[in-house]
């Protein structure tokens, strides 16, 4: 038992670190969206904004842990992940830099009054989440069962998993997004690094989906079975250290991507 706790910590750590992460250029995003307003207004517009969103998240969180192990949800899920962790990495390996998204979003928000801002930071945050919940669902799914009883269609523990990882994103953005956003400036690779765990763990997902009993094309206990931990995070590991000492470039920064 203490195995499978172990398990689950290690895996809320992950998706903690992933959260970080992708929370920094989303932190700047929604900081840019409220730029134009007066300063009093600005952290109240983007408080404003993230309780919305926090409202909003948990509805899509709540929605989706009763059709998180339908095997066409899981799909689409799986093909999503790995269509954005890889159109990053390749766009950063091979690609030309993305145009400057912060000045499209400033010109864009420009003279829009108080409310209307606060209402966009939300829409902003919550289009960010559906990353971020996607990658969490597929990190729990992969957990083994635990003795919790099931809340929708998920795990009792593997929805706390998703749900705290939820509530670390928000915090992330808005607390500690200022800190990730000094490292990303020292280590420019963790960004690339974050969306090839996404694409990675959009590969963990598929593999959820190919042993759906519905579908069957591996054993359905493939996935929870101790080969296939000791690949999916060997390679998890591997890439974060790849990422962590790859050559700061920081010319090559570009400051303004996002999800």
């Amino acid at each position: 038992m203490e195995s499978i706790w172990l398990e689950y910590a290690w895996a809320l750590l992950i998706l903690i670190g992933l959260e970080g992460l992708l929370s920094a250029d989303n932190a700047l995003v929604l900081a840019v969206i409220a730029k134009h307003l007066p300063e009093e207004q600005k952290k109240r517009a983007i408080n404003y904004g993230i309780i919305m969103a926090f409202v909003f998240r948990f509805g899509a969180l709540f929605a989706i842990s009763f059709i998180a192990n339908v095997w066409q949800i899981q799909a689409i899920g799986a093909a999503y992940l790995l269509y954005l962790g890889l159109k990053h990495v390749i766009k950063a390996k091979f690609g030309k830099e993305n145009e400057n998204i912060q000045e499209e979003v400033e010109e864009e928000s420009a003279g829009k009054s108080f409310w209307p801002t606060v209402g966009k930071i939300a829409i902003a945050d919550l289009a960010f989440a559906i990353d971020s919940i996607l990658a969490a669902v597929a990190l729990a799914l992969g957990l083994p069962d635990s003795p919790l009883d099931d809340f929708g269609g998920m795990d009792g523990g593997q929805f706390i998993v998703v749900l705290l990882g939820g509530i670390a994103g928000l915090v992330l953005i808005k607390f500690a997004a200022t800190w990730f956003v000094q490292l990303l400036d020292k280590r420019p690779a963790l960004e690339t690094t974050a969306y090839a765990i996404v694409a990675w763990v959009g590969v963990k997902l598929a593999v959820i989906t190919l042993a759906h009993k519905d579908i069957g094309i591996l054993d359905h206990h493939f996935p929870h079975s101790t080969v296939w931990t000791i690949i999916f995070y060997g390679v998890l590991i591997a890439i974060a250290l790849i990422g962590w000492f790859a050559p700061a470039k920081k010319s090559e920064k570009n400051s303004g991507s996002v999800q």
